[in-house]
């Protein structure tokens, strides 16, 4: 089997350019989870940052409740996060010609 060093180096460069490409693609996206009727709402972006928690008043009566609502609400945000990404990833990873699931988890670079 004959490699060719500068055909791995190319590959290398065209992975290195589509993954910081998938990157900004990954910041732009953004999901919400919800939970309590909508009393309570968080906004994830792909990168699985928080952008936005949005509590409504009646929510903040009850601490133990509120505490609850926005954990459910994260969960249900970084579901949606996971799912958006794990498509981007595959999406990425059968371009270049990887089998599907190869890539765990279907997160960013560094997560």
């Amino acid at each position: 089997m004959n490699i060719n060093p500068f055909e791995i180096l190319k590959n290398a460069q065209k992975l290195q350019e589509q993954m910081g490409a998938l990157q900004h693609k990954l910041a732009a996206i953004v999901v919400t989870g919800q939970s309590g009727g909508g009393m309570v709402e968080v906004d994830l972006n792909g990168k699985m940052e928080v952008r936005a928690v949005r509590i409504a008043p009646e929510a903040v009566e009850d601490i133990p409740m509120l505490q609850d609502l926005v954990m459910a609400a994260f969960t249900a945000a970084l579901e949606k996060a996971r799912e958006r990404t794990g498509a981007e990833m595959g999406t990425l990873a059968s371009g270049m010609g990887i089998p599907p699931g190869t890539i765990p988890g279907g997160f960013p670079a560094g997560q």
